[in-house]
């Protein structure tokens, strides 16, 4: 493994990596989404994305231990936001990324 001249830099990747790999999966992307405008409690984010609610528990799990959401409990129900709304920013980087991708290769259909 090549490591930076910096230990400090490279231990900052591997926690960007974490944070990353914390959002990539589709279940995960869709929590986010739902969580934009605010807090939601688990029950309703299975509901919303279709999975099991320990599914998503568990993908919630890991999107907290990597810093992405906070939870919040009231009585029975656990309710969860999003720790820093700058990650929609980034969701919006890998969209306009997809697009970008897609014209290119549109373009490059239509000259062949």
């Amino acid at each position: 493994m090549v490591r930076s001249a910096s230990t400090h830099r490279w231990q900052r990747f591997e926690l960007q990596a974490a944070v990353m790999q914390a959002l990539a999966h589709p279940i995960r992307l869709a929590i986010v989404e739902l969580l934009r405008d605010g807090e939601v409690c688990v029950c309703d984010i299975a509901a919303r994305v279709g999975a099991e609610r320990s599914n998503v528990s568990r993908h919630l799990a890991l999107m907290q231990k990597s810093g992405v959401v906070n939870t919040r409990k009231a009585g029975l129900k656990v309710y969860y936001s999003l720790k820093t709304p700058c990650v929609l920013e980034f969701l919006g980087c890998a969209t306009r990324t997809l697009e970008h991708d897609l014209r290119a290769r549109s373009r490059a259909l239509a000259e062949s």
